[in-house]
């Protein structure tokens, strides 16, 4: 496929990360045209217009989350750059941020205008140093060249951006965990409602937007809604809930792939396509096995669904929770699916923060079971135990208040869904005389 780079088109660029490359590439032009023509209105309406959904994870549309702020309130109104990028297999953010931050101030800029907000927070992984050099240097740039601070470039608006280093935390990207961690306190996810857009940081209006979406915002001042729709899907026919896939998209593709690396294409790119046009086919002449889409939460395909766009939607129709973060693993055939549950199982009983009772204890139990069948000490009972785990926690079911328990659930179902027979072979010949036990058994001493 014939594909130009927007979000990564700086990157090759010598010191693509200073403010004087970034301008002589058109940089903030966009920016200066919106604050002599556009009203912050005209600016919602162009990204609502263009179709963009939020590229951290949950695809929610972004000029409709902007809509939900109060019309009249006095302010003031928060805005949260969501960079704390935890999810196992995403680094296209960290490649943003340490590339090309000023294509992501100028996004956030933008939308800090369009939601009328006059003071911003970047939300930064404590595990990115170097992003949080670049960005807070580009930061030091744009208020030195009067693109933040009061009167932006001789306007009426004003903005002031600070880095809030998170502590490495996974459940601090959810966007009111995040909040919480600003607050200064324990990252615990917030019941809904209130808000964020009525009730947020510190109890003010507040909108919460991924490292990438604001990115995406720019591209759409600059070249219109037309252009940004002119790429991706369209929404299905018979789903009215589906609002379409449009605009470029950031992929993060790892795992056993001969290119590893971040690559923008489309969205509605197949995985295979991706995989081998980008990624350059698996690696040491091996066929693939499976390939996690879109962060490890979102759960895997088999071979057999490389076909699979992707897209908002079509995930959803093989399985998976959704297109997430576009983190993109790959496994050959050499890899267990028994090892790749088990790590799963251990991330998210590490992550979750405890605050729900179905989430602290599925995830916990989740792993106890894990480490026994790795152990050799599995029954096929527990494969129906762990599934019934997996359909029992998070948000869908209506038993957590955030979604990491989703997260945890979803590699556990397509797993054991797709890979059944691996499971049963592996309790079998590593369990001959206990694998159709049905009693409980005790769990492993230490684990």
């Amino acid at each position: 496929m014939t594909y130009e780079p927007v979000l990564l088109a700086n990157v090759e660029e010598k010191d693509s990360h200073t403010l004087a490359v970034y301008e002589a590439g058109g940089g903030y032009r966009g920016l200066r045209r919106a604050l002599k023509e556009m009203s912050p209105g005209d600016v919602v309406e162009l990204v609502e217009q263009s179709g963009l959904r939020g590229r951290g994870g949950a695809g929610f549309p972004t000029g409709m989350k902007w809509s939900f702020l109060p019309k009249k309130h006095p302010g003031p109104i928060y805005f949260c750059v969501n960079a704390d990028e935890s999810e196992p297999g995403t680094f296209v953010n960290r490649v943003q941020m340490e590339l090309d931050p000023h294509q992501i101030l100028e996004g956030t800029i933008l939308s800090c205008y369009a939601t009328r907000a006059q003071t911003a927070y970047v939300y930064l992984r404590y595990e990115y140093p170097l992003c949080r050099k670049r960005m807070q240097a580009a930061i030091d740039e744009c208020c030195a060249a009067g693109y933040l601070g009061s009167n932006v470039l001789g306007s009426d608006f004003s903005l002031d951006v600070y880095i809030h280093v998170g502590a490495g935390a996974y459940v601090c990207g959810e966007e009111t965990g995040l909040i919480e961690s600003i607050e200064g306190r324990r990252a615990w996810p917030r019941i809904k409602p209130p808000f964020p857009a009525v009730e947020g940081l510190f109890r003010k209006p507040t909108v919460v937007n991924n490292v990438e979406t604001l990115a995406c915002v720019k591209h759409i001042v600059d070249r219109g809604a037309g252009w940004f729709r002119s790429m991706g899907t369209p929404p299905e026919p018979n789903n009215p809930r589906d609002p379409g896939s449009f605009g470029p998209k950031l992929f993060g593709l790892s795992g056993h792939v001969n290119r590893p690396g971040c690559y923008e294409a489309p969205l509605g790119i197949s995985v295979g396509q991706l995989i081998e046009q980008f990624g350059g086919g698996v690696w040491k002449g091996r066929k693939a096995k499976a390939a996690v889409l879109g962060g490890l939460s979102t759960g895997v395909v088999a071979v057999s669904e490389f076909d699979t766009p992707l897209d908002f939607a079509a995930p959803m129709r093989v399985g998976c929770l959704g297109l997430g973060t576009g983190g993109v693993v790959v496994l050959d055939e050499t890899y267990s699916m028994v090892d790749f549950l088990h790590n799963s199982c251990r991330f998210f009983a590490h992550e979750s923060c405890g605050q729900c009772t179905p989430c602290r204890e599925g995830t916990y139990w989740a792993l106890q079971m894990m480490e026994r069948i790795k152990a050799g000490r599995g029954r096929l009972r527990d494969l129906d135990l762990l599934l019934e785990i997996g359909e029992s926690i998070g948000i869908m079911p209506g038993t957590t208040i955030c979604g990491l328990a989703d997260g945890a659930a979803w590699p556990i179902k397509t797993a054991l869904s797709k890979f059944r027979d691996e499971f049963e072979d592996f309790i079998m010949q590593t369990n001959p005389d206990g694998y159709m036990e049905t009693e409980p058994v005790e769990a492993l001493v230490g684990v």
